[in-house]
């Protein structure tokens, strides 16, 4: 394949006001992001060039959004004002000039939201090896990074190890989004791998929960009604939440330190709630946790970075024996237009379904190529 001398790409434009969402049409007024063609650089050493696959699409990129001189502390590198606009996502190699990488790796990595991207090696999860012949999807979804997430955040931060491979326990478990891409793996391995006695969904809308009761959740509750809280309530029946895995914060984090075990725990997985608008974020009841004695621990994949070739091979075996499904893991968009620049305005729409409520279920993927 011959080298590109320029790159369409969606620059990240302005930061919308405290307490607003972002603006992802770039044909209205004020938007949050513009689609520009640029020369492309010339490979430095310890670079490669990829061609963009598919993109992820996760609420935590919404935290990556900065304005120039804001230096707060972060988890992950910011995008600034200006700058191209990135995401997880599967490319393949067709220049480089590292050691590590040749033309026609398929590796997984944080790229740009562009059809092309120079990055440096190190910004490179893994190659993949597409000698298995599985779905590239697969690597960004149900053995991706959001199932690492899960996975992370019951064994380790929720100290769950001991009951892997229990057919039957006492555990009770909840999770919030759990029509999303992590939540509805924190589903499955909840109850096909640890044996929960009871795991407890919130997602939004009744058509959702009904899918996240069908792959193992014994309740879940649609959060937009008024009475979800009384729904959970009767069906705890007087007993209490062992693991709590928190995807929003706020309100339904504040109702569930309430109801959390003597000692229990809660991972900390986002805070989707407030990345539009901080105050939905807040905490009301935060004496739970001294009172019941509880732990939150907050957690980051690359954490475990050594334990992930032993997840993983958990994992694949589960999708193996059916108890983490495939089907209806992922939703891919892709991407129409004319050219590549009308394509690429449809990239932060299809991003925002994210937040404006109608995101499919499953982890939501933009096929680029």
């Amino acid at each position: 394949m011959s080298v590109p001398s320029e790159v369409t790409e969606v620059v990240f434009k302005r930061l919308p006001p405290p307490k607003e969402s972002i603006q992802p049409d770039t044909t209205k007024a004020n938007p949050t992001f513009e689609v520009k063609t640029n020369k492309l650089d010339s490979l430095k050493d310890g670079q490669i060039l990829i061609k963009s696959l598919i993109f992820s699409n996760d609420p935590t990129q919404r935290t990556w959004l900065r304005k120039p001189g804001d230096n707060r502390r972060a988890y992950i590198a910011p995008v600034y004002e200006g700058e191209t606009m990135e995401a997880l996502g599967i490319g393949e190699v067709i220049d480089s000039k590292s050691d590590k990488f040749k033309q026609g790796d398929v590796v997984n990595a944080r790229i740009k939201w562009a059809d092309y991207s120079i990055i440096n090696e190190s910004s490179v999860f893994n190659k993949i090896d597409n000698t298995q012949g599985l779905p590239l999807e697969y690597y960004l979804s149900v053995l991706g990074m959001t199932s690492l997430t899960a996975f992370f955040g019951l064994i380790e931060a929720g100290q769950l190890k001991k009951y892997l491979n229990k057919r039957d326990s006492d555990l009770i478990i909840a999770v919030s989004a759990a029509s999303g891409a992590v939540g509805s793996i924190v589903v499955q391995i909840a109850k096909h791998l640890l044996g929960a006695k009871k795991v407890i969904g919130l997602a939004g809308s009744d058509a959702k929960c009904k899918w996240v009761e069908e792959i193992g959740a014994d309740l879940c509750v649609n959060y937009k009604s008024e009475n979800y809280q009384k729904k959970i309530d009767e069906f705890l029946d007087n007993d209490w939440v062992d693991v709590y895995f928190d995807n929003v914060g706020g309100e339904i984090l504040s109702y569930f330190l309430s109801k959390m075990k003597e000692f229990g725990r809660i991972a900390a997985c986002g805070s989707i709630a407030g990345y539009n608008n901080p105050d939905k974020a807040l905490v009301s009841n935060w004496f739970n946790v001294v009172s019941s004695t509880l732990t939150i621990e907050g957690f980051l994949v690359m954490q475990y970075k050594d334990k992930i070739p032993e997840a993983t091979k958990i994992l694949s075996d589960a999708i193996k024996s059916g108890k983490i499904q495939t089907e209806k893991a992922y939703h891919v968009e892709e991407l129409k237009g004319n050219d590549e620049r009308e394509k690429f305005t449809e990239i932060p729409k299809i991003w925002n379904l994210l937040f404006d409520g109608d995101k499919p279920n499953g982890k939501l993927l933009i096929k680029v190529k």
